[in-house]
């Protein structure tokens, strides 16, 4: 069976996450036993029973979801038998992709995501700043508050297009509490300030940006022979030299996801599936397109039914 794979990002984590894979899918404990080995400290204790604000760190976060997807990818394709026809991640999600489209070893795209997200870390570090979610507002408008709001060397861009109606956007933190005030006024419907280390998918993270391509440039890319959707500019990346060209333009780019999945729904009109922990791209995908369902499989649970009823799927 083909289907599409959608790969979560960062704040899809939680304690705990993926130690039911583990209990009960051995391609998922191996996974995880050579992640550990490959970043040369116990991921999976953090994963599986660690502090909560340790595995929020960016540079944990990232490659405990990276791994858990993976996990879960491999499972529905060696249990269920299912096959990546199309596949597009949110942002950290977008290297569980280029996995599962053979793009890119596990591994090697574990050490790149530990890699980057260090270098997210320290960039926020350098240069602060902070992300919010504005709720009920057209992107032209969200797109107009964050030029108004943008004055001298203190900028707000846009950072994530999520769904209609739910944009994320990012920037030092006077510009964005400028956004924030201003989108109020103008009747958002909700305006949540994030709990983020960092100004991500802005030019605030351009430090990171030139050291994250080099790193990206030493390991094995390989051109994929299924269509990829890439964060960058929500079009399709096949060969090597565009995935690192999209990978390169990530960072400072906002996630273009409505986009993405709008073009995946014009492609692809079979089985959808969410491959990694917590369910926000299901819950995306119903306000994007309210008729397309995706299939959770995050849990052993929810894969253990997917395996039970594969031939509903043939």
């Amino acid at each position: 069976m083909k289907a599409a794979i959608l790969f979560p990002g960062q704040g899809s984590q939680f304690v705990g996450m993926g130690n039911d894979l583990v209990r009960q899918f051995r391609v998922a404990a191996r996974l995880f036993e050579e992640g550990d080995e490959t970043l040369g400290f116990a991921l999976s204790d953090i994963c599986f029973e660690g502090d909560k604000d340790i595995l929020t760190e960016t540079r944990n976060a990232q490659p405990a979801i990276l791994l858990h997807s993976i996990a879960a990818w491999k499972i529905l394709k060696e249990e269920a038998g299912i096959e990546v026809k199309i596949t597009a991640g949110h942002s950290l999600g977008e290297y569980s992709a280029l996995v599962a489209a053979g793009a890119v070893e596990a591994m090697d795209a574990l050490r790149i995501v530990r890699k980057r997200g260090e270098l997210m870390y320290n960039a926020g570090l350098s240069q602060p700043g902070t992300m919010a979610a504005i709720i009920g507002m057209e992107r032209s408008d969200v797109r107009d508050l964050c030029d108004n709001s943008s004055r001298d060397n203190s900028i707000v861009v846009l950072a994530n297009i999520n769904c209609p109606g739910q944009i994320v956007i990012s920037g030092n933190i006077d510009a964005v509490q400028r956004a924030m005030e201003m989108a109020k006024n103008q009747g958002a419907k909700k305006v949540i300030q994030l709990n983020v280390s960092g100004a991500f998918h802005s030019p605030l993270v351009s430090s990171a940006e030139d050291e994250l391509v080099s790193y990206i440039k030493g390991f094995k890319i390989k051109d994929t022979g299924i269509d990829v959707i890439c964060n960058a500019d929500a079009g399709i990346v096949r060969n090597k030299e565009d995935i690192i060209d999209a990978l390169s333009r990530q960072l400072t780019n906002p996630v273009l996801w409505s986009d993405s999945i709008d073009l995946l729904l014009k492609r692809w009109d079979g089985e959808i599936f969410e491959a990694g922990p917590g369910k926000v791209l299901t819950g995306l995908m119903k306000r994007i397109d309210r008729h397309r369902i995706v299939t959770r499989a995050g849990t052993a649970e929810e894969i253990k039914k997917i395996v039970a009823s594969k031939a509903d799927f043939v």
